[in-house]
């Protein structure tokens, strides 16, 4: 691997909390393939260019690490995490036809027309979490009246689970994602909770199903030959959770952050709705804390990218939030850009192991904002951007409150 001098320590360093570093430049242009220091003390190697990770992503040999195959760790032995690198394992496999057969059941559900049906749905939430918002008076949190609730309701409904189980549901999130905050024992109690419940939620989807996704693969399952097991059900209906909560609330509080902290992105959106769909994609790709890191892969076998050859047994991390800021596919890259179109970003992923919920994801997103500009236009953050916090410890990045006013 090519490197300046020595290994680029992790995280790296950036103005603001909702700046992009600005060694990212330097590597693209530079150092793409870079030897990295993780705070765990473990190395690893980081891509920063569009071309690149998205290559990689793309390629089917090569999935998440897991707790056998991790080179590298995000935090020290002592931090959360039920894994050797502080992952999770929720049991599904992660590459090849297994990995393939579950995917496509699941996708059959997550239609751009099915998730479309719950807009309505996803409407009716959220005006309700704005008018608590509202009703309990100003400056007020955002990430905590609506960013944090909403992904949580939408889950639950999508699990046919009861909506006064989301505190539960958002506890484990947490404990699942947040590599510093909780101990091992911790996150393997999170887990070994959520495990049961989930196998008792199947249970009684088997007995009487609805119209959910759990209860849509069992009915599946039993016409199939091959159908899923009560294992494989339970590791999909963990991974919603993991997958659906946390990520869409750190990305709600951030895009209504970065759309505020310049007046005039929000003014413009008041004088023109109909941006709100691209303004959402130009917000994804502007995010400069996608993923913490980059989303991780493990190198099985020797790979050539970027001009180098990455030896087996390394763990990539794919630097999306850099390759979004790619100046050879994003004109202009460092400037928000609300007409921005086409935006093939890669916030999403891409490849096999894309985000199967993407199409929910910018729903909420969209509803979230055409709701606070319809209800709340005088919306302003409570803070000097400046001030914003960010999560530390947390795989999917994330400001720790968004105070506003209005």
């Amino acid at each position: 691997m090519s490197h300046d001098d020595q290994a680029v320590r992790l995280p790296l360093p950036a103005r603001g909390p909702l700046d992009a570093p600005d060694a990212w430049k330097r590597l693209r242009e530079r150092c793409p393939v870079a030897t990295v220091e993780l705070p765990s003390g473990d190395s690893g190697a980081l891509l920063t260019r569009y071309d690149d990770v998205k290559a990689l992503l793309s390629d089917p040999r090569f999935a998440h690490p897991t707790a056998e195959d991790a080179s590298a760790r995000l935090a020290p032995e002592e931090a959360g995490g039920s894994s050797a690198d502080g992952t999770l394992s929720l049991g599904l496999p992660l590459t090849g036809e297994a990995h393939l057969r579950w995917r496509r059941r699941v996708v059959r559900y997550f239609t751009a027309k099915r998730m479309t049906e719950l807009r309505p749905v996803i409407v009716d939430i959220t005006e309700s979490l704005v008018g608590g918002m509202v009703a309990s008076g100003r400056p007020a949190d955002l990430k905590a009246a609506l960013a944090f609730p909403l992904p949580v309701h939408v889950i639950c409904d999508l699990l046919g689970a009861p909506p006064d189980e989301r505190d539960r549901f958002s506890h484990w999130s947490d404990a699942f994602l947040n590599v510093t905050r909780f101990s091992r024992r911790q996150t393997a109690a999170a887990h070994g909770e959520f495990a049961a419940y989930m196998s008792g939620l199947i249970a009684a989807k088997r007995a009487d199903p609805g119209e959910d996704v759990l209860s849509m693969l069992i009915t599946q399952s039993r016409a199939e030959a091959d159908g899923l097991s009560d294992d494989e059900l339970r590791g999909i209906g963990m991974a919603l959770l993991v997958a659906g909560h946390e990520t869409t609330a750190n990305m709600i509080g951030k895009m209504v952050a970065m759309l505020l902290a310049d007046r005039t992105r929000w003014e413009r959106l008041l004088a023109d709705p109909s941006l709100v769909r691209r303004a959402v994609d130009e917000v994804l790709r502007f995010d400069a804390n996608l993923g913490g890191f980059g989303i991780r892969r493990y190198i099985g076998e020797d790979v050539r990218i970027g001009g180098e050859t990455l030896p087996g047994g390394t763990t990539v991390f794919c630097g999306l939030s850099s390759a979004n800021r790619d100046e050879q596919v994003f004109a202009d890259p460092d400037r928000l850009d609300l007409d921005r179109s086409p935006n093939p970003h890669l916030a999403f992923g891409a490849g096999p192991h894309a985000c199967l919920g993407q199409s929910l994801a910018r729903i909420e997103l969209q509803v979230v904002l055409e709701v606070l500009l319809r209800t709340l236009p005088d919306l302003d953050l409570a803070v000097p951007v400046h001030e914003l916090r960010q999560i530390r410890g947390l795989e999917v990045g994330g400001l720790s409150e968004v105070p506003v006013r209005w």
